[in-house]
């Protein structure tokens, strides 16, 4: 599956647009985390455990975004998009999308 930001792929003709493909997960923070977090915040830095787990979430959203392309028989996915929102207090969701289609 090839998968891009782009709206074309180099040296692929677009034959057909199947759709949206998309793929989320929503994630919630953790106590053990939070208290970390908390003590990092007063120091600065990265807070590691929240980047892992926002890397963890997008794999999975993306992940699934492929599983929804492969549904529709897509070959690629065009103009991928990631977007983050907060759902409720201390949990996100995590969406990817972009267009299925078929090359030749």
């Amino acid at each position: 599956m090839i998968i891009t930001n782009t709206e074309t792929v180099p040296n692929r003709e677009i034959t057909q647009v199947l759709g949206i493909a998309r793929g989320s997960t929503v994630r919630a923070r953790n106590v053990g985390r939070d208290i970390f977090a908390g003590l990092k915040n007063i120091v600065g830095g990265e807070i590691e455990e929240y980047t892992k787990l926002q890397a963890q979430s997008r794999e999975q959203a993306m992940q699934r975004m492929i599983q929804d392309a492969q549904r529709l028989g897509a070959d690629a996915i065009v103009n991928v998009r990631l977007t983050t929102s907060m759902v409720m207090q201390g949990a996100s969701e995590i969406l990817a999308y972009g267009t299925a289609v078929k090359l030749s």
